[in-house]
C-alpha cells in the first residue's frame, strides 16, 4: 500500500526559508520519477518540481532559481529546500510520483504559509 507523508511546513516570513521532506512506502521509489506538487485555495494541484531517478531536475517557472528538488533512493524520501519565499507560494505541498506512474493515494500535504 503506498503510504505518502509530507512535512516541513509552516509558517514564514517573505524572504524565508522551510525545507519539505516526503517519506515514501509501499512504493517502486527507485524506479518512479518523482515530483513536488501544490495547491493554493480555490486552484488546481500544479506541479513544481520533479527529480528523476537519475536525479535530473525540472521547475516550474515561478519557483525556478529559488526551489531545489532533491531525493534519497537509500531512504526512500524526496525534500524541496524552499528558498526567497514569497507570499503566493502559499499552498498546500504534496509529492508524488509524475507522469503516468503518479500514484492513486496522495498524502495529506504539508501547508506553507508565507506571510508578507
Amino acid at each position: 500500500q503506498v503510504q505518502l507523508v509530507e512535512s516541513g511546513g509552516g509558517l514564514v516570513q517573505a524572504g524565508g526559508s522551510l525545507r519539505l521532506s516526503c517519506t515514501t512506502s509501499g512504493t517502486r521509489f527507485s524506479i518512479d520519477n518523482m515530483g513536488w506538487y501544490r495547491q493554493a485555495p480555490g486552484k488546481r494541484r500544479t506541479l513544481v518540481a520533479t527529480i528523476t531517478t537519475a536525479g535530473f531536475t525540472t521547475y516550474a517557472d515561478s519557483v525556478k532559481t529559488r526551489f531545489a528538488i532533491s531525493r534519497d533512493n537509500v531512504k526512500n524520501m524526496v525534500y524541496l529546500q524552499m528558498n526567497s519565499l514569497k507570499p503566493e507560494d502559499t499552498a498546500v505541498y504534496y509529492c508524488n510520483a509524475v507522469g503516468l506512474r503518479v500514484y492513486d493515494s496522495w498524502g495529506q500535504g504539508t501547508q506553507v504559509t508565507v506571510s508578507s
